[in-house]
């Protein structure tokens, strides 16, 4: 498995896994989760990183530096990777890439529907730390509200 950082030429690869890994959400949400464009504009405030297995890609996430603070979200894993330990691996990476760069904090956020997630980030160390309103440019099909989770380093 190889790690590097995407390229704007990845924006289609990286929507396209990212929406096959966020299908499970279809049942409160219409529509992907992502689309190029909106990766390409990510890549101009933070970075993705990316896990590729054979030249296919395999996961990846999100990570942006805010201050102190890191954050990483849109960590999406491939279906045959899935429960591999893949998806801890680039929380790990992203984890890493904000230490370095001096964050005292990561920061990540999930829809409180998706009510798998918390056990899965309370094992990596993270905490709940506060709401949000669903993002406004997503269309959500019942009521539904975001949920912060934090960690320091």
């Amino acid at each position: 498995m190889k790690t590097r950082t995407a390229q704007l030429e990845d924006a289609e690869s990286i929507a396209r896994l990212v929406n096959a890994a966020f299908h499970p959400e279809r049942f409160f949400t219409d529509g992907d989760r992502t689309n190029p464009e909106k990766v390409r504009a990510l890549l101009q405030k933070g970075k993705f990183l990316l896990a590729e297995d054979a030249g296919a890609l395999a996961g990846c996430v999100y990570v942006e530096l805010r201050g102190e603070r890191g954050y990483f979200g849109l960590l999406a894993v491939d279906r045959a990777w899935q429960r591999s330990g893949l998806g801890s691996r680039m929380v790990a990476a992203a984890e890493h890439y904000c230490r370095a760069a001096d964050c005292r904090f990561m920061d990540l956020t999930i829809v409180n529907l998706r009510t798998e997630l918390p056990a899965f980030y309370h094992r990596l160390g993270y905490a709940e730390s506060g709401t949000l309103p669903f993002p406004s440019d997503q269309h959500a099909n019942q009521p539904c509200h975001l949920v912060k989770m934090s960690k320091s380093f």
